[in-house]
């Protein structure tokens, strides 16, 4: 499982017959957390997270539907969710989500929705910042200025605009 991240709350999924994306919001009920110290707002998406399991719970408009004017509204209902980690399972039975799932819509029969961001971001403590080599730091911010430094006014600004063209 080294190769993949695992997915949870926020995470975007596109369905390849609709045209916009969608976040994750799972629906499922565990106490599982990913990605963070608190366990408050990063629940790890599972195979029970099923029907419409999306913020918006849409992805625009289905290639699947046409009409007379275009396509109908995409109402997504996910029946099952395939190529996710079952080596654990979760305190709702679930099996947990990888970046690699795909799910299977009941429109399209077939695996359609897939997963584009895992939704884990980084989040640092102030114990890490703390840690925080002020070199590298400088080097990746050169514009923070080092502990204990006095702060700096910056005077002005200029800036030259081409007034020929």
């Amino acid at each position: 499982m080294s190769d993949v991240a695992i997915v949870c709350q926020g995470a975007m999924c596109k369905c390849k017959f609709g045209n916009t994306p969608d976040k994750i919001k799972i629906v499922s009920t565990h106490k599982e957390y990913v990605n963070e110290t608190k366990g408050s707002m990063k629940m790890i998406a599972t195979t029970m997270d099923i029907g419409q399991p999306f913020e918006a719970k849409t992805f625009g408009q289905c290639k699947l539907q046409p009409t007379n004017s275009g396509y109908l509204p995409c109402v997504p209902n996910i029946v099952q969710w395939q190529d996710f980690y079952d080596q654990i399972t979760l305190s709702n039975n679930g099996q947990i989500l990888t970046e690699k799932s795909k799910a299977i819509c009941a429109i399209a029969g077939a695996p359609c929705v897939e997963i584009t961001f895992h939704g884990q971001t980084a989040s640092p403590s102030q114990s890490q910042a703390a840690q925080a080599s002020e070199e590298i730091h400088s080097q990746l911010n050169p514009l923070a200025r080092p502990k204990g430094a006095p702060e700096k006014p910056v005077e002005h600004i200029i800036i030259e605009t081409n007034q020929d063209e």
